[in-house]
Formats: C-alpha cells, structure tokens, sequence
C-alpha cells in the first residue's frame, strides 16, 4: 500500500508537522521500518496493520523506534478516515493502548488521540543543570509558577518553562550533544514553554534523541505538558492550547483537554493535512 505524508496539527492548510503513515496487511520486519522511516526523512513514520480489536501500531523516527508519537497518531487518524470512514480506532501501541478519532472537514482532517495515562516527577538537579548548559539558559530564565519536571504521557520529556517569549525563540543548541543528553536519560525530547496567559502557550520540542533538531509539533509533549498542569494545581479551565512551529516557520496548533482525575488520558486534537 502507498504510504501518506500528512502535516498534522496544522494550522488550516498551513503548516503542521509531518509525519509518514504505512498502512498494510501487516506490519514489516522492525529493520525495514526503521529503514523507511529513514529513508521518509520525517521525525516520525507510523506503522499500523490491523487486528483483530484494532490496529497494531509502531513508531519509528529517522534514527530510532519511539513508544508513541502524537502528531503520527494524528496523522494516522486522518488515513483511517480517509481509507475506512470517519469513526473512532482501537490502537495497541508497545506499551499502551489509546484511541485515535479522524473526521473529514472539507479538504483538511480533524483527529484527536486519547493519550496514554500521565504522570510526572520533579526534575533531576544534575539532568536540570546539563540541560540549561545545552541550551545556554540559567535558573533565572526559568518560570518560577512551572517548575522543572520530567514529564509522561506515553514518551518521557523534561519539562523547562521560560519567563520570556523572546527567550523561547532565541532557543539554540548543539545537536549531537543535545542526543546524547536526551539518550543518556531516556528523554524523547525537551520541551519548552512559555505561557501567554494560562490557557495558551508558545511551545518547542527538541528532538535530538530522533536525530531531528526540532519538531513543529508535538502531540506526546503536549499530553504530558496537560497532565503536568493538572496535578500542579494551574488555573487551565479544563483545556489549553499549544502554539508550536512558529519560530520555525510552520504554524502548527495542539488542543488539549485536561480531565480532573489525576494521572487520566489527555485528549489532543488538531487539524491534519495532505501534504503534496
């Protein structure tokens, strides 16, 4: 079967960030889907072969397999719109299972996933201070109401948040030593904020660890960022939007929907697109 290029969360027909979807009878050996993703070039490529309550799906970026990828999830709702209807799909990824919902609207997609359960912890001293050299911040660049955490919702991230706009666009880093810090501790990427106002935040992710410097949007992140400012107590009102991508020149926007019980599934939703 044709594999699909689609820009998920993006802004309209503009912007997002793309992702491959291979769909197939069933999945391909793990060494040719990493080669495809590779060959794909995107940060990330979704697998999916159905079975029998669902689809079977894995997730592999240019250098390595990831346990969950949001904005391919996005992606793949929008494919399994499009080939087998609109409706709700059963996903077992390696480590969970969620459900992705594509919708058609005109010539974009809407999707939304039901991430994986949420947790999150206090930032380590040492990993804190490694990452603040990584990006050339100090402590006092930091927002003290968003405290520094490693951050879950079906990948690991650390968390930092940053006072300034101004700082969050200056974002620079090293790409080789920002993969070894993010293998080193089992981070899928860093993810930076900074919040507009407690409803709306500027975001971006760091991907060294896939061997990308940087992704336009990034569905896991922003499930773990949600479930990170539920537990913390932030005035969300029960959802948050995520600006990302566009300091990169690719608007994309994240949606999420933040339920009360603690350590719940975030919704993350979002437009998709296909790509030329």
């Amino acid at each position: 079967m044709p594999l699909y290029r689609i820009a998920a969360f993006s802004n309209g027909m503009t912007g997002g960030n793309p992702a491959g979807v291979h769909l197939d009878a069933s999945l391909p050996p793990e060494a040719e889907m990493q080669r495809i993703a590779a060959e794909v070039g995107f940060s990330e490529t979704a697998f999916a072969a159905p079975q029998s309550d669902g689809w079977r799906v894995r997730y592999f970026s240019p250098a390595s397999e990831v346990p969950f990828c949001g904005h391919a999830t996005i992606a793949l709702g929008a494919v399994l719109a499009m080939e087998h209807g609109e409706g709700v799909f059963p996903l077992v990824l390696n480590r969970a299972r969620i459900t992705v919902e594509g919708r058609r609207e005109g010539e974009t997609f809407s999707a939304a996933l039901q991430s994986p359960p949420t947790h999150n912890s206090p930032a380590d001293p040492a990993l804190l201070a490694e990452a603040l050299a990584l990006f050339g911040y100090g402590e006092d660049d930091l927002d003290p109401r968003l405290p520094p955490a490693r951050i879950h919702g079906g990948a690991d991230h650390l968390l930092l948040a940053l006072r300034e706009r101004e700082a969050l666009r200056a974002m620079r880093y090293d790409l080789a030593a920002g993969r070894r810090l993010m293998e080193g501790a089992g981070l899928i990427t860093i993810a930076l904020v900074q919040a507009e106002s407690p409803r709306r935040f500027h975001a971006r992710n760091p991907f060294a660890s896939g061997g990308v410097y940087e992704d336009p949007a990034t569905g896991a992140a922003a499930a773990a960022f949600a479930g990170y400012l539920r537990d913390i107590g932030w005035p969300h009102g029960g959802a948050i939007e995520l600006v990302q991508g566009e300091d990169m020149g690719v608007p994309s926007l994240l949606h999420a929907e933040i339920p009360d019980e603690p350590g719940s599934s975030i919704r993350v939703s979002g437009t998709a697109r296909i790509m030329a």
